[in-house]
């Protein structure tokens, strides 16, 4: 899983970090978002769209940060969503994000590590966005997360090649391990987890990917 230099940074940025979904529309916001996060935007409409239909199903979001797509899942109608993060300052802004939004009832976010953890039974969606760019052995979170997936699993991947991926790299060798990504690489990753059903779209500097297990 990710090493103690990726959680301590986490666990250091987590305000900030929630920003970036935050409403700002200050000029350095617009720019900075229109620069480098498009994709975190594309993803994340993408990966809720992904989940219809919502109501009565459960979602487990590995790496949740500060619970944004597990509060947007609950409030559109999901029954359960469990969301685990390793940094323990992005556990307390979920939970405080859930109780803002009237929704701690449905949201359990737990700081835990979710390879060592044992799950019964299944969650008819996963999501695993912005998280694979920190794991240094990606087939095994792969092959957990379609394990415990009864309809469709989604992640996102930073594709390497470019200049935001060299720009990535530069602002993120002080801080933590990053792992970047190309499409036959994910190709050949989502093959050897045995996923049949997979499909790999490219979004600005990242890949979205689906892997269907079942129609909801």
């Amino acid at each position: 899983m990710a090493g103690k230099r990726t959680a301590d940074f986490f666990d250091s940025y987590a305000h900030d970090f929630s920003a970036i979904y935050g409403t700002s529309n200050s000029l350095k916001n617009r720019i900075i978002n229109g620069l480098f996060r498009k994709s975190m935007m594309i993803r994340y409409r993408r990966t809720l769209a992904g989940c219809d239909p919502v109501e009565g199903k459960s979602v487990i979001d590995i790496g949740c940060g500060p619970g944004h797509y597990g509060i947007a899942l609950a409030k559109k109608g999901v029954k359960h969503v469990l969301g685990l993060d390793f940094a323990p300052a992005m556990i307390g802004l979920a939970r405080d994000n859930a109780r803002a939004a009237g929704v701690e009832a449905i949201c359990e976010f737990v700081c835990d590590d979710f390879i060592s953890r044992s799950f019964e039974g299944k969650f008819d969606y996963s999501v695993l966005m912005g998280f694979m760019d920190y794991i240094a052995d990606p087939g095994a979170v792969i092959r957990k997360a379609l394990s415990v997936t009864a309809a469709r699993a989604f992640f996102s991947f930073p594709a390497d090649g470019g200049f935001l991926a060299w720009q990535r790299k530069l602002r993120y060798r002080r801080r933590c391990d990053l792992y970047l990504y190309t499409e036959d690489g994910l190709h050949r990753l989502f093959r050897g987890a045995g996923a049949a059903d997979v499909a790999i779209e490219r979004i600005e500097r990242d890949f979205l990917v689906t892997a269907t297990m079942d129609r909801p």
